[in-house]
Formats: structure tokens, C-alpha cells, sequence
């Protein structure tokens, strides 16, 4: 059976929030309670997705649709990836907003947030899993680390 993630979740969840608000920080260059009010939705994102990500067989197995043949729900990586997109949509529609240019502008290039950063957020966010058992080591126990 797989584990449940949930200290590692909010761990890597915080430090990839405060990535996304550094990079949003730049392009968007928030001022005073912007930035403040951004950093905690960016947070609870990161850990929100993660917790998605981190746990997705664990859901699959427990739900049964791990080994139902179901295509696409029944695949681990197509799961986790198609929460990252969904993620980099989310992360750039709330930067439209922030600007108030989600109707004028739409989600095309004419946001200040570039998509690179958006893309390496989500790609973090779906190879975390992945990645966790390498990192592990190297974090201490109570951030749910093995160190």
C-alpha cells in the first residue's frame, strides 16, 4: 500500500510557495499587502497541488481506480501531470487577475508573469514525488525528512 504524505507536503509546499512569490514578486513587482496577501494564496497552493500530487496512488489505490484499466485515471505520472497543468493555468489566471487583466488581456503573452516560471513551478510540483526520496535525507525529521 502507499504512504500518506502530509508533513513532507507542507514542508516542500512552503518552500515552492515562497519560490512562486519570488519569481511573481519580480515580474509583478507587488508593493505592501499585495505581496503579503499573493504569498499566502501562492502557499496554500503549493500545498494544495502537492498534497494532490505527493498522494496520488495512495488515492488511486484506496479508491480502486489504481487497478481499474480506466485510461488516463488509472495512470499515476498522467494524474500527477495533469494536475501540473492544471496548476500552471491556475497560477496564471490569478496573476491576471492581481492586474486586472484577465478579461483585457486573457492568459496570453501580454502577462508579466512569464510562463517559464510557471512551468518550472508545476514541473516541480509533478516530479516532487519523484524526487522526495532523494531529498529525504538531506531534511530533518520533524519537516518529515529522514535527516
Amino acid at each position: 500500500m502507499a504512504d500518506l504524505f502530509l508533513i513532507p507536503v507542507i514542508t516542500i509546499g512552503i518552500v515552492l510557495g515562497l519560490y512562486e512569490l519570488i519569481l511573481i514578486h519580480r515580474d509583478e513587482n507587488f508593493r505592501g499587502s499585495h505581496w503579503l496577501g499573493h504569498g499566502l494564496h501562492a502557499i496554500t497552493t503549493m500545498i494544495i497541488a502537492l498534497f494532490a500530487t505527493m498522494n496520488t496512488e495512495y488515492f488511486l489505490e484506496v479508491t480502486g481506480l489504481l487497478n481499474s484499466g480506466i485510461p488516463f485515471i488509472s495512470n499515476v505520472l498522467l494524474v500527477r501531470i495533469a494536475i501540473g497543468l492544471i496548476l500552471n493555468i491556475k497560477i496564471h489566471a490569478t496573476s491576471a487577475i492581481i492586474k486586472g487583466r484577465l478579461f483585457a488581456g486573457g492568459l496570453g503573452g501580454s502577462m508579466a508573469e512569464h510562463w517559464t516560471h510557471t512551468t518550472i513551478v508545476s514541473a516541480l510540483v509533478v516530479l516532487a514525488p519523484y524526487l522526495w526520496p532523494f531529498l529525504a535525507p538531506f531534511v530533518p525529521v520533524y519537516l518529515g525528512g529522514t535527516a
